[in-house]
């Protein structure tokens, strides 16, 4: 089993930045599966939740959708087992309510890959 917790969501105006938290706990190590990583999802209202970004568990590579790219950054605290998302340059278009993920194989961008979520956090940027 894993339990992911995540925090740092808000408001926040257009352009400007937020930084979520994703705090992993449970079986994180010992995992050595190619494709183990957490990954951050949104869903908007009315929406499908749709992939964001991963970092993979082990080889610490990094994922992101295009709409996020230049904007977004996956990292990891190996010693704390969080991961986090830095956000800038956020856009209306941005807000969602967003999810991290533990992904226990399967392909990175596919939400059915990943077997345990956190409970979600609200960002909403304002125009």
């Amino acid at each position: 089993q894993v339990q992911l917790l995540e925090s740092g969501g808000g408001l926040v105006q257009a352009g400007g930045s937020l930084r979520l938290s994703c705090a992993a706990s449970g079986r994180t190590s010992g995992r050595t599966g190619r494709n183990y990583a957490i990954g951050w999802f949104r869903q908007a209202p009315g929406k499908e939740r749709e992939f964001v970004v991963a970092i993979n568990w082990n080889s610490n590579s990094t994922y992101y959708t295009d709409s996020v790219k230049g904007r977004f950054t996956i990292s990891r605290d190996n010693a704390k087992n969080t991961v986090y998302l830095q956000m800038n340059s956020l856009k209306p278009e941005d807000t969602a309510v967003y999810y991290c993920a533990f992904n226990t194989g399967g392909p990175i961008i596919d939400k059915g890959s990943y077997d345990y979520w956190g409970q979600g956090t609200q960002v909403t940027v304002s125009s």
